[in-house]
């Protein structure tokens, strides 16, 4: 549905869903905050089921990363009696870290997501919870990741959409293409009347 500049897409609509589901789910297993779950689940949601596993397979790979840095975090914030100099050093430290460790295994696509991970987890852990706490804010990004990808399987958008979709674009393209052809005509008159002037 489009109206003028304002469009409301399936993708829209599936974010939202997804969304309510993980706010749904925390309420029904009393879980706590939804909040890092259903970041998760919009990060994982992209148009299409397989451009959602593709961006999964790389989300899936920085939470782990990122989940893994924020308990390693914690350890050694509460071993420094959560002092915030450690706070202050550390976790911008471990923000080099995520960044270097997932340009060498090839996620740069997941930098963010895992960064993002590090730094919710981290920041969100209040003083004195236990390292089940943590484990379990790690389990809220993986629960938020299959929402998104389960419910982008789900609900496709349909053909007509697509081919809609489709359409438009190559109508675009062929402007910028008449665009450029016209841009390439003037410059070959102008180098043709430039030599013809000599």
């Amino acid at each position: 549905m489009q109206i003028g500049r304002f469009r409301l897409g399936m993708r829209t609509i599936k974010t939202a869903l997804a969304v309510m589901l993980c706010i749904l789910l925390f309420h029904v297993t009393d879980r706590g905050s939804p909040l890092i779950a259903a970041l998760a689940a919009v990060f994982s949601l992209r148009q299409d089921l397989t451009t959602s596993i593709s961006f999964g397979r790389s989300r899936v790979l920085g939470n782990s990363l990122g989940g893994l840095l924020a308990l390693i975090f914690y350890y050694i914030q509460s071993f420094f009696k959560n002092d915030f100099l450690i706070e202050l050093f550390v976790l911008p430290l471990f923000v080099v870290l995520v960044i270097v460790l997932s340009d060498g295994l090839n996620n740069n696509s997941g930098i963010i997501s895992a960064i993002a991970t590090m730094l919710l987890i981290a920041l969100s852990i209040p003083q004195g919870e236990s390292f089940l706490y943590a484990l379990n804010r790690v389990l809220d990004t993986f629960i938020g990741t299959i929402i998104g990808i389960s419910l982008n399987g789900a609900i496709t958008p349909q053909t007509d959409e697509k081919e809609k979709q489709i359409k438009e674009d190559l109508v675009v393209l062929r402007k910028k293409e008449a665009d450029l052809n016209k841009m390439l005509y003037d410059v070959r008159k102008q180098i043709k009347d430039q030599t013809h002037n000599k």
